[in-house]
């Protein structure tokens, strides 16, 4: 039916393809599944229930007091999302944020100089390691930042504020990449 909206990825066009330089590189990461899930089930069990629904390449990210995003790069099917819902019942609840979140991701030897220029978290890796996340704010605008390498974070942001936060981030890369050459 022609009727009917069709999805677009927010950060698609050549506007939101990617930016390389010498020391930080943007890239809008696919828009697979982003679950955020609520109650009183640990990481490890968590993890585990994820495995068993075939969710093994997701990641488990903190979002707040018994709060985790569960992220990842292949779309989420119905399935999937039925039974971890059912493996977490009494245990936590499973809300799918696919559709209203984005994922950017921030690498290269100036990453944290970048990051750095909109948020007071302290990303050294020795308060801030691999695994790691924050909610914060960018600027004016909520993300939360995961460390997924050495010098690799990922922002996950509300859908409607990832084109801003994509500007913000290309103007505090271009200072970034002056001030760290």
């Amino acid at each position: 039916m022609p009727d009917l909206p069709q999805h677009r990825p927010v950060l698609a066009g050549t506007a939101y393809s990617g930016i390389s330089g010498a020391g930080i590189r943007l890239e809008a990461l696919p828009e697979g599944h982003l679950l955020h899930v609520l109650g009183t089930i640990e990481p490890a069990a968590l993890a585990a229930e994820l495995a068993k629904a075939g969710f093994t390449n997701s990641s488990i990210r903190k979002a707040g007091f018994r709060q985790w995003f569960v992220a990842g790069n292949e779309p989420l099917s119905p399935a999937g999302l039925d039974a971890l819902t059912t493996a977490l019942a009494g245990k936590a609840f499973v809300m799918d944020q696919s559709h209203g979140r984005v994922r950017i991701g921030v690498s290269g030897r100036y990453s944290r100089l970048l990051l750095s220029k909109g948020t007071a978290v302290d990303l050294d890796p020795s308060v801030f390691p691999e695994g790691h996340s924050a909610m914060t704010m960018m600027g004016h605008i909520s993300v939360q930042i995961v460390r997924t390498g050495d010098d690799s974070f990922e922002l996950t942001v509300l859908r409607s504020f990832a084109e801003s936060l994509w500007d913000e981030l290309r103007h505090m890369a271009a200072s970034a990449e002056k001030e760290g050459a």
